[in-house]
C-alpha cells in the first residue's frame, strides 16, 4: 500500500460489517470490490451501496462480483465472512491473492486469525469490530452506532509456518489509512485480549438477542436477561483465565454491559442470522466457551444453555425451509 494513494481493496462477504467499512472506504475515495451474495451484488451493480447511517445518507459507486477471483488485485482484504466459513473462503481465495495484499480480519470470534493464516501465507491483521448495523434490503446497510476497529498483530512469525505477521509499519499505515476513510482505529499491544473482551461481550449479547427477540436496551434493563449476559460473561472470564489470556485492565463485566448503551437500537447478528433461516456464528461463540471450559475443567452451564437453545431454533428453521 502507497501512503499517497488508496489501495485497491477487495472484501469478502458483502453483508453488513463489510458494507459498512468497505461503504467507508469506497466514500472516501478507495477503489473497493464488494464480493458476496448475487442478490446484493446485482443491488450494488444497478444502484450502488446505500448507506444509512447515524451521520449521513448515501448512495455510494461501488464495483461488485459474485466471484471470490475478483480479488486478485487487491491490495487490502476485508475479510468479513462467517466464522464457520473461514478455512474453506481462505483456502478459496488464497489462489487470487496478490503477493503484497494485506488481510484485515473482521470476523467475531477469537481463533479466526490462526484458521485464515493456515490457508494463506500473506500477513493477517486481527481486528475488534465495534458497529451496529444491518443489512435492510438488498444493496443497503443500516448503521445504529460506533463504528470504529482495534487492530494488532496476532502472534509471532514461527520458521517454517509459510505466513508472514502483520509488522508494525503495516499496522501503522493500515490505521492512517482507516483514519482517512473516518474509520476510528487504535493498534493494541494485547489484541488476543481485546479479542476476547469483545468475544466475551458476543457471548452475553448475541444469543440472548436472538432468543428473545430483542435489541440491546431491552436486554439489559430487563433484570432477568441482564443476569443471564452477566453470568455468561463471569464464565468466559473464567474460561479466558484458565486458557492464559491477559485480559485487559478494568471492570469487564461492567464495561460489557456498557455496550447496549451505545448500541440501544442494535439487534445482534446472530438474531438477524436467525430471522433469515440462516445458519449462526452459535459454535464459534458460547459453543467454544463450552468446549474450551470442558478441557479446562471450567463449568460453563449458562453458555451452555444458551448455545443448546440457539441450536434447537437452528434445526427448527432448518426444518421449517426444508419443508417449504
Amino acid at each position: 500500500m502507497q501512503n499517497q494513494n488508496w489501495p485497491r481493496t477487495a472484501v469478502i462477504g458483502s453483508g453488513a460489517v463489510g458494507c459498512y467499512f468497505g461503504g467507508m472506504l469506497a466514500r472516501a475515495g478507495a477503489p473497493v470490490t464488494l464480493i458476496g451474495r448475487a442478490k446484493h451484488v446485482a443491488a450494488f451493480n444497478r444502484s450502488g451501496l446505500r448507506m444509512d447511517t447515524t451521520r449521513f445518507q448515501a448512495t455510494v459507486p461501488i464495483s461488485a462480483s459474485t466471484e471470490i477471483a475478483a480479488a486478485r488485485t487487491a491490495q487490502l482484504v476485508l475479510f468479513c465472512v462467517k466464522s464457520i466459513d473461514s478455512e474453506p473462503v481462505a483456502k478459496s481465495l488464497a489462489p487470487h491473492l496478490a503477493p503484497d495484499a494485506l488481510i484485515l480480519d473482521l470476523q467475531n470470534g477469537v481463533e479466526n486469525v490462526p484458521r485464515i493464516c493456515s490457508q494463506v501465507p500473506n500477513p493477517v491483521v486481527a481486528a475488534v469490530v465495534y458497529v451496529a448495523c444491518e443489512m435492510i434490503d438488498a444493496g443497503c446497510v443500516k448503521h445504529h452506532g460506533r463504528g470504529d476497529l482495534v487492530i494488532g498483530a496476532l502472534g509471532e512469525a514461527r520458521p517454517g509456518s509459510g505466513h508472514a505477521v502483520p509488522s508494525r509499519g503495516q499496522l501503522d499505515e493500515l490505521a492512517a489509512l482507516l483514519a482517512r476513510a473516518e474509520v476510528p482505529c487504535v493498534i493494541s499491544d494485547n489484541i488476543e485480549g481485546d479479542l476476547w473482551l469483545k468475544f466475551l461481550i458476543n457471548c452475553a449479547y448475541n444469543a440472548v438477542s436472538a432468543l428473545g427477540r430483542s435489541r440491546y436496551a431491552r436486554m439489559t434493563a430487563t433484570p432477568e436477561s441482564r443476569r443471564v449476559m452477566e453470568d455468561a460473561v463471569r464464565e468466559v472470564l473464567a474460561v479466558a483465565h484458565a486458557s492464559g489470556v491477559r485480559m485487559p485492565q478494568g471492570d469487564l463485566l461492567e464495561s460489557a454491559m456498557k455496550l447496549a448503551d451505545a448500541m440501544p437500537r442494535q439487534l445482534s447478528s446472530m438474531a438477524q442470522d436467525l430471522e433469515r433461516g440462516k445458519r449462526t456464528e452459535i459454535d464459534d461463540l458460547n459453543g467454544l466457551v463450552v468446549r474450551r471450559g470442558q478441557t479446562l475443567g471450567v463449568p460453563t452451564p449458562v453458555n451452555g444453555t444458551l448455545h443448546a437453545l440457539v441450536k434447537l431454533l437452528e434445526a427448527v428453521h432448518s426444518g421449517a425451509k426444508t419443508h417449504e
